[in-house]
């Protein structure tokens, strides 16, 4: 008996060793599974991640491509539209994507669509430019150094320019807008008002042309057609200050667009416009305006409108490539011609040429990264006529016709380098030849200029934007030869919002 139980408890014993070892090798074989489970789980994820990323790549492409082909239909928005776009039809911006498919032939009406007979109700914003900063000139001064007319132009605050932009459908087959412009004069602060824009857009391209009528900016270069809340620095080149005067150029008339059949985006502008004015610097302007700063310190002669010669008359051509998925180039020519205010026979030319070259990688994040280089050069021949006046004996005026050319240039770069940051520099260059009265070098329209303008910019939403820029500045006409200023602008806007021009 005893030993039967002896028997049975090794037996057990076994067993239960047994069934241990069982256990341990499931454990085991279970753990050897998991690991090897866990690793091609790993490998599995690591394949669908792969093409996850593959497949957005391609995304990305097709968005990118939609993307330029929508900025190129924006040039001809459709009455039904509901997105705002703050940028006049058939105007680029560093925003646009500039290379239009070779496929697509703006004569091909076959493929239009009927005029859309929804009526959109009226766009309406408001857009503030603030700037608060310092120069080693004073207010006096700074008038002629910072010429531009919305650029900073006070020690302490300046009221660059609040606008407000209405737009909207007229009717099937035309949109309109208009912009006026409220600011404080920095010398006196009073309240200023101006009608900055008002036009009417044809909305379809019969035989690739689209007509603009109204008072509107000229299609000139890069920087005059646009508003000052669309400029990347805070001031206008100096050259665009010298050439279109404080304001930008810009009048009642009409301007013809014309998309090219071609492989590449090419589009003709040609237009007229009156040339008297305030916004008329170059041609016609008007007595005020020679009595503040007249070319080459010519007297003002008032000529009438008598026949078509006396208009200004445009031309201009731009032309945009996708170098690469992640590059385009944009080149555009422009001319003027018309009358000025020196004599009944004298007359202006003015001519120039621009390029932009802009990198954004193709899986950028909301725009960010990107480079633009921008370049524009531009030079005016001022056909003063002769001009004699002995009504005061003691100063008999008379003045020999003459040739005064000036011409100028800037050129920048913009680098956004973190989502809503971009930092830049800026140069300007702007000289002549043909003396003023009392001779060139004193004359702060016409003397040698040289600009260097540093900038950082913050854009934390797409509402507001705030820019810290440095001027340094060598002049011919001021004492020193050189002037510093500081600057620190405050953009923001509600209403229908219009993209910036990054």
């Amino acid at each position: 008996m005893q030993k039967t139980l002896t028997v049975t408890q090794t037996t057990c014993r076994a067993l239960a060793l047994l069934g241990i070892s069982g256990m341990l090798l499931s454990l085991s074989l279970t753990a050897a599974y998991a690991e090897d489970s866990s690793a091609e789980s790993s490998r599995r994820l690591e394949k669908q991640l792969e093409e996850l990323l593959r497949r957005d790549a391609e995304k990305q492409k097709q968005l990118d491509d939609l993307r330029r082909r929508l900025d190129m239909l924006q040039k001809e928005p459709l009455a039904g539209g509901a997105g705002p776009n703050h940028e006049k039809s058939g105007r680029d911006t560093d925003a646009q994507q500039d290379a239009r498919p070779a496929t697509a032939d703006p004569h091909d009406h076959a493929t239009e669509e009927p005029p859309s007979t929804r009526a959109r109700l009226i766009d309406l914003s408001v857009d503030a430019l603030v700037a608060a900063g310092s120069s080693t000139e004073d207010d006096e001064s700074l008038q002629s150094l910072q010429g531009g007319g919305h650029d900073p132009r006070k020690r302490g605050f300046t009221v660059q320019n609040i606008e407000l932009s209405l737009k909207g459908a007229v009717d099937p087959f035309m949109t309109g807008e208009a912009h006026i412009i409220f600011f404080l004069e920095p010398l006196t602060g009073e309240t200023q008002i101006e009608l900055e824009e008002i036009f009417l857009t044809t909305q379809h391209r019969p035989f690739g042309l689209q007509l603009e009528a109204g008072h509107f900016f000229t299609e000139f270069g890069r920087i005059n057609p646009l508003h000052p809340h669309q400029w990347h620095w805070q001031d206008q080149p100096v050259i665009n200050t010298r050439l279109f005067g404080p304001d930008g150029m810009r009048g009642p008339g009409f301007r013809l667009g014309w998309l090219a059949p071609l492989p590449w985006s090419s589009e003709l502008h040609v237009g007229a416009q009156n040339a008297n004015g305030e916004t008329m610097a170059s041609f016609l302007a008007n007595e005020e305006f020679f009595e503040e700063r007249s070319i080459g310190g010519r007297p003002f002669v008032n000529r009438r409108v008598r026949n078509l010669r006396d208009l200004v008359y445009l031309a201009r051509v731009d032309n945009s490539w996708s170098l690469a998925d992640d590059l385009t180039m944009k080149l555009g020519f422009s001319g003027l011609y018309g009358p000025n205010a020196t004599g009944p026979r004298a007359e202006t030319l003015i001519y120039g040429a621009d390029l932009v070259l802009k990198w954004r990688p193709v899986k950028g994040e909301m725009k960010w990264p990107f480079v633009t280089w921008e370049s524009e050069i531009m030079k005016r021949d001022y056909r003063a006529a002769s001009f004699f006046d002995d009504s005061n004996p003691a100063e008999v005026v008379d003045l020999p016709a003459a040739n005064l050319r000036d011409w100028g240039l800037y050129t920048q770069v913009l680098f956004g380098f973190h989502h809503g940051w971009a930092a830049g520099v800026r140069y300007d260059y702007a000289t002549g030849s043909g003396e003023s009265m009392g001779g060139r070098e004193p004359d702060p329209f016409r003397n040698d200029r040289h600009r260097v303008s540093p900038l950082i910019s913050w854009q934390p939403t797409e509402f507001s934007r705030l820019r810290l820029q440095y001027n340094y500045d060598r002049v011919d006409h001021l004492a020193s030869g050189e002037a510093h200023s500081v600057w620190l602008g405050v953009e923001f806007m509600y209403g229908a919002h219009p993209e910036h021009s990054y």
